[in-house]
């Protein structure tokens, strides 16, 4: 008896340790071919942003097959996370998502970016496109895209999501950037109850161009997208006869158009908030508007896709490398004539009405 019992333990043994044996190898296996790297980004992915992340558009943005999410803590949004590429060296690429609802106060940081609306044209902003309500901007060397989602069951609501993109900008990556914050924003407000009208198509690539230099600049006459309400005015006889100017999207939450001097410098900055922004932009600067004793005339529209009012504003704009105005001698009655015909015709695209002109510097 003792003899097969003896038997028995070493047949177990030889049980256990094959397992044991064949479980290493397979580990092994798992980890060296990459199966478990690919297994554990997966899982990492599958719950960003509280489970809203859009994977689609992330190996583009970030030029890598296998990118890994992060947690981004931060009390101020409603949920973040940050999604790195698995390529290493110089070529390496992150981008940061956050989503937060429009009730919320605005972190400082986001406010900042409204700080210099008088300084050339640094608070310029793309329409995304593509039929999505958003916005490319490029602020410090880093592209950024925004998506406000007008709560049609909360009218006083907007889901707002901002989507960073640090590394490599190209019309790929920055297409890449462009679907992941759009899609994201579109399962966050499903996920959270916010019923959003039909949104767009799925974006691909973005152009990274950016007005300001003067191959941008182009003769009033021409203007036919966001500075097209301008060529019935003044602008050429007020030192401004060029534009530059972006493509008209009635969905964009922000709009701007450059009056350029003769010598291709932007002179006055033309801007409209909407929704979201619009809220954002007053938060940032106050309701006096004041930028420093820089001279500036504004407007307020009521529209109806938010009970937020949008804001128009036009700046006396200042050039920092030449360290003077463009445009010399800033004209109040001109400043308000064009910032009224903008402005009324941006509402009118938009269904907006009740144009109100508002006290200026």
């Amino acid at each position: 008896m003792k003899i097969f019992a003896s038997r028995r333990r070493r047949r177990v043994g030889w049980a256990v340790g094959g397992l044991l044996l064949v479980l290493a190898v397979t580990a092994q296996v798992l980890y060296s071919t990459g199966i478990y790297a690919s297994w554990r980004d997966g899982r990492s992915l599958d719950s960003a942003c509280d489970g809203t992340l859009a994977q689609a558009g992330l190996e583009a943005a970030l030029n890598s097959s296998q990118p890994r999410a992060r947690a981004y803590d931060d009390s101020d949004y409603l949920t973040g996370c940050s999604v790195h590429s698995s390529v290493s060296g110089r070529q390496k690429s992150y981008l940061v998502l956050r989503l937060r609802w429009s009730t919320a106060a605005p972190p400082s940081g986001d406010l900042a970016y409204y700080g210099l609306g008088y300084n050339g044209v640094t608070n310029q902003a793309a329409p995304l496109g593509h039929g999505w309500p958003g916005i490319v901007r490029y602020d410090g060397g880093v592209y950024g895209v925004v998506v406000a989602l007008d709560c049609e069951n909360q009218k006083s609501k907007a889901l707002v999501a901002y989507g960073e993109l640090f590394g490599k900008s190209n019309s790929t990556t920055l297409g890449g950037l462009g679907r992941v914050t759009a899609e994201s924003a579109k399962k966050a407000a499903e996920k959270y109850g916010c019923h959003v009208r039909a949104l767009g198509k799925q974006v691909t690539g973005l152009s990274s161009a950016r007005l300001g230099t003067p191959d941008t600049a182009k003769p009033l006459g021409q203007a036919q997208g966001s500075c097209l309400a301008l060529r019935g005015t003044a602008a050429a006889q007020n030192g401004t006869p060029d534009v530059m100017e972006y493509p008209a999207d009635p969905d964009a939450p922000q709009t701007n158009c450059y009056l350029v001097t003769e010598a291709k410098k932007p002179g006055y900055g033309l801007y409209g908030y909407y929704g979201a922004i619009a809220k954002e932009f007053m938060t940032g600067k106050g309701d006096d508007l004041t930028f420093e004793g820089h001279d500036y005339s504004w407007a307020t529209a009521t529209c109806p896709q938010s009970a937020q009012p949008a804001v128009f504003v036009l700046y006396h704009l200042w050039d920092d490398p030449t360290d003077t105005y463009p445009v010399a001698h800033y004209s109040a009655s001109f400043a308000n004539s064009a910032l009224k015909a903008f402005a009324e015709h941006e509402a009118k695209q938009r269904g907006c009405t009740n144009v109100r002109m508002m006290s200026g510097a």
